[in-house]
């Protein structure tokens, strides 16, 4: 980042951060141009189970009664994210997503905490005027790691407005970004850092990067590739936008992308098309393991078998004595 007074972020949230939103963080601290002034996080999120979450490994009563309730929102899509759930219990670690309660990270200790209840309208998601004022007075820039879609005085209460990133490149993909990335089989996927407005990923373009989907067998696999990206990039959009050179990029209504509402992954034909996607990627990257380790071990056995050598197997009396 370049030179010059420390710029003050806001940061609005949920009542954890996800990894790869606390990597982002730190690394933006890191660089020492930018200091996380003040977190404002939704009080109406749980933290009770954010750091459970990490390491769930069985499923219990209440993730039976959480899925039936999933279900009748979400309709076909739960078994999807039930398909998730299920690949973690069975090993995939999905580290970038492991949850943080915000009053407990290190890199936002400094900073002063507000719990905000906002108000709702459908999904839009607007602030007190006291937690504006807040925001007003004591940051430069605002980044959005939660909440949602926010319209109001928020987004022009700092000098640099807000700045959310969107898992797509919004000239192609709105509403939904990854989703419809992998059922439409791209090898490739971008992502947008945007300062927000009140259109739907319809902001003004401060950074964006292409992404290479090169291996990624399930959804979740492309999630992976570009939060971990994102992760990355929040210090250098920042560092733009406080540059008074710097004119982010306005992107005309013809030439955004189609626009992806949540109701179309509720729909039999998509979600049943990620789910079995996702199943043939693991079965896929399973068969894979298991040919590496098959022909790790081959030729360790050739050239035992080639030696002459056959090691005896350990007696009972030397196991006791090794004991």
């Amino acid at each position: 980042m370049s030179t010059g007074d420390p710029v003050s972020v806001g940061l609005l949230s949920e009542s954890f951060l996800y990894e790869w939103q606390r990597r982002a963080i730190e690394r933006l601290q890191h660089e020492g141009q930018a200091n996380v002034e003040l977190v404002v996080s939704n009080a109406n999120s749980s933290d009770a189970v954010a750091e459970s979450w990490n390491s769930k490994r069985l499923i219990g009563l209440d993730d039976v009664s959480q899925f039936v309730q999933l279900l009748r929102r979400e309709g076909p899509w739960a078994l999807v994210l039930a398909e998730r759930t299920i690949g973690r219990i069975l090993g995939d670690e999905q580290p970038l997503w492991h949850r943080h309660t915000v009053d407990d990270l290190h890199c936002l200790e400094e900073a002063t905490h507000v719990r905000c209840e906002p108000r709702t309208d459908g999904p839009w998601y607007e602030f007190p005027d006291e937690v504006v004022d807040r925001i007003e007075k004591r940051c430069d820039v605002v980044v959005l790691f939660g909440f949602g879609l926010i319209r109001g005085d928020i987004l022009t209460a700092t000098e640099h407005g807000v700045l959310s990133f969107h898992p797509a490149d919004i000239r192609r993909y709105r509403g939904m970004g990854v989703p419809p990335i992998f059922y439409d089989g791209r090898d490739s996927a971008g992502t947008t850092l945007q300062r927000l407005n009140e259109s739907v990923d319809g902001g003004e373009v401060v950074l964006s990067s292409d992404v290479s989907l090169h291996g990624c067998e399930t959804m979740w696999d492309v999630f992976d590739r570009i939060v971990a990206v994102q992760s990355e990039l929040l210090g250098e959009g920042i560092d733009r936008l406080t540059d008074p050179a710097f004119e982010p990029t306005t992107v005309p209504d013809e030439e955004l992308g189609t626009f992806y509402p949540r109701s179309e992954r509720r729909t039999i034909d998509f979600a049943g098309r990620v789910l079995l996607k996702n199943v043939a990627g693991r079965l896929r990257r399973r068969r894979r393991s298991h040919r590496e380790t098959t022909e790790q071990l081959i030729p360790s056995e050739t050239a035992s078998a080639e030696s002459g050598v056959t090691e005896e197997p350990e007696s009972e009396t030397d196991a006791i004595a090794d004991d």
